[in-house]
């Protein structure tokens, strides 16, 4: 059966229709089911590993994790979901799929602002949502949010689509500190400034500016870094280099930043090894491969960025609170089809 789960990757995992019963695996396994791509998070899994010698097995895929642990239901193998955005970690818990976790260790190490009141998720890391901008051909040293309906953006922009997590949780931002109305006038605005209909991921628009399709884009911190070091694809060092980083709103409310995090399965088949391995990621040692490999923003405390990210220059963080985001999503995913984001500047 292990060998079943790990031969479960990417698209594969979600390929079945039916779930058959999975027994709990040996006590020295934990398994995860992740949003979070995997050479994001195994330098963890591997420190946890060494650490603990328990065995860690992933399941990775896009989409669909949280609907296939329901699906499952007791018979999940799934110990604990790994994931991006306030949007899907509040999701799971409202699909029913978690419990609480319940440990000093990590109310101890994780501020309770990263935490769900009742412990159904668990904040791990930070990243802002930043402008990227070329270097060549925006002369400005800063920008806002609003700004990117500006007409002087006009064939300027690119992004990814308006319906992805990352997106839904910067207007469902908007939308909590500007209204549904004056939102969708913004949206529309950023539409009719689109260089392209919104594709790729946040790397792909990065590739754009580099080959002059558009001036600037909208993208996480974390990927400035990934592009800067991937030796396997030394043209992404190239893209990374004729961009700079704009963190917006510097002068008012600071930037929005997104959440990933953690929740434990409701059915966690070895529960014990996965609180342990939640402690791990809490933890400073975890904290900080968080910070020096993935280039994200630890929210343990005293846990420093990496020099690479204080390079790009200081986050001063939207205080919005979580619940605002996770409350405003369903109106921000509602927008972006209203206005017809996705179908670009045409529309």
């Amino acid at each position: 059966m292990r060998s079943t789960l790990r031969a479960l990757t990417g698209a594969a995992a979600l390929a079945a229709t039916t779930f058959t019963a999975a027994p709990a695996f040996a006590d020295g396994d934990v398994n995860i089911y992740s949003y979070r791509q995997p050479f994001l998070i195994q330098p963890l899994l591997d420190a946890f590993t060494a650490e603990t010698g328990v065995k860690a097995n992933v399941i990775y895929a896009k989409k669909g994790l949280g609907e296939r642990i329901s699906a499952e239901g007791a018979n999940s193998p799934a110990d604990i979901l790994l994931t991006v955005d306030i949007g899907r970690l509040d999701g799971a818990k409202q699909l029913g799929i978690t419990q609480p976790v319940v440990s000093d260790v990590v109310n101890g190490n994780i501020p309770a602002e990263f935490r769900d009141p009742e412990g159904h998720w668990i904040g791990l890391t930070n990243r802002a949502r930043i402008i990227y901008a070329s270097k060549d051909r925006v002369s400005q040293d800063s920008i806002t949010y609003e700004e990117l309906a500006d007409p002087k953006w006009k064939g300027k922009i690119c992004t990814r689509s308006g319906q992805h997590v990352y997106s839904v949780g910067l207007i469902a931002s908007m939308v909590a500190h500007h209204g549904a109305e004056k939102t969708e006038e913004w949206l529309a605005g950023v539409r009719d400034n689109l260089a392209r209909k919104p594709a790729g991921n946040d790397r792909a628009q990065v590739k754009s500016i580099f080959a002059g399709e558009c001036d600037i884009s909208i993208g996480n911190t974390y990927y400035m870094g990934k592009m800067e070091t991937n030796e396997k694809e030394p043209e992404q060092k190239e893209w990374a280099a004729s961009v700079r980083i704009l963190f917006p709103n510097v002068e008012d409310r600071g930037s929005h930043v997104n959440l990933a995090g953690v929740v434990l399965v409701k059915h966690a088949p070895n529960k014990d090894n996965a609180v342990k391995l939640i402690e791990f990621l809490t933890s400073a040692d975890a904290q900080k491969i968080y910070a020096e490999t993935n280039f994200e923003y630890p929210v343990t405390p005293g846990v420093e960025v990496s020099d690479r990210v204080k390079a790009w220059g200081d986050l001063k963080k939207d205080a919005l609170s979580l619940d605002d985001i996770a409350k405003n999503r369903k109106t921000a995913s509602e927008l972006v089809d209203k206005v017809g984001f996705d179908n670009g500047p045409s529309s």
